[in-house]
């Protein structure tokens, strides 16, 4: 076998174990989870088992690390990010990140507000678990926080508790884009200044 090919898979049970490790999870946590039993899970971190694709595969899921990590792939060289838009209803939203848990990173673009606001249905408030911060990017965004009424221009930011009763869209008939981050279990986002 070519030298290059053996070097990568002996260097995928130390990622295997690494990757284990970082999310405090026993060989019986990750048996439990993909069905692989914990006598070949600790033999592929040890090296002593060639990996296959049938067990990277839900490993890489539980892990949440995708499969090219795992096993060291070499970059392609083509650096773009090929991002599925998300429709909900006239509104688009690109995820810029992955991940069942953490931080998630949206890019919203909303369309513009209607010329005659009787003519629009009036915002639907809305409540769940959750921190959000926006980053508005062009146009206003028009934020309702309870019985508060906000427009951001670009360049300004809002970031709220979302068991407060809220609603967002665009406040031009331009349309408004900005960068959501949420933290389903209230994470907040951390800032911390630059020293000159």
């Amino acid at each position: 076998m070519d030298e290059t090919v053996e070097n990568t898979l002996t260097a995928v049970a130390g990622r295997l174990r690494a990757a284990r490790t970082q999310r405090d999870l026993t060989l019986a946590d990750v048996a439990a989870q993909t069905g692989i039993s914990t006598s070949t899970l600790s033999r592929l971190e040890s090296g002593q088992r060639r990996p296959t694709l049938e067990l990277l595969l839900p490993l890489s899921r539980t892990y949440n690390v995708p499969l090219d990590d795992l096993v060291g792939a070499p970059a392609a060289g083509d650096p773009r990010v090929h991002i599925r838009p998300l429709r909900r209803g006239d509104r688009t939203i690109l995820p810029l990140s992955h991940g069942a848990s953490g931080l998630h990173a949206f890019n919203h673009v909303l369309p513009g507000a209607t010329a005659h606001p009787g003519a629009a249905a009036a915002p639907r408030l809305r409540v769940h678990p959750g921190h959000e911060w926006f980053y508005v990017l062009r146009g206003k965004l028009r934020l309702l926080l309870g019985d508060q009424e906000y427009i951001l221009g670009p360049g300004e930011a809002a970031e709220f508790d979302t068991r407060t009763p809220h609603w967002f869209g665009s406040a031009t008939p331009d349309g408004v884009e900005f960068l959501g981050i949420f933290g389903p279990s209230g994470q907040r986002m951390h800032i911390t200044p630059l020293e000159d």
